[in-house]
């Protein structure tokens, strides 16, 4: 496991169930991630736009969660490692 996702203690779920950019933008989502340095959510990269890989690309914030029912996983972006918590 890479040093990114091994800092991760706490969990930052999300509030809602919506990627708040695709709701401003009137599209879909398949997918939810939540950013563990700020909370941030956005859709999976299997989603037209992208939010979360795209908030990654602009803060470098490592880790996400998948904010799936069911789904207990982490991805780090810098190290392309997945961990089940």
């Amino acid at each position: 496991m890479c040093e990114h996702l091994q800092v991760v203690e706490t969990l930052i779920t999300a509030t809602a169930y919506n990627c708040p950019e695709c709701v401003a933008l009137g599209d879909k989502w398949l997918r939810l991630r939540v950013c563990q340095s700020c909370g941030h959510v956005g859709c999976c990269d299997s989603s037209k736009n992208k939010h979360a890989t795209q908030h990654f690309q602009v803060t470098q914030h490592p880790v996400v969660i998948s904010d799936e029912p069911g789904e207990q996983w982490a991805w780090c972006y810098v190290d392309s490692q997945m961990a089940e918590y």
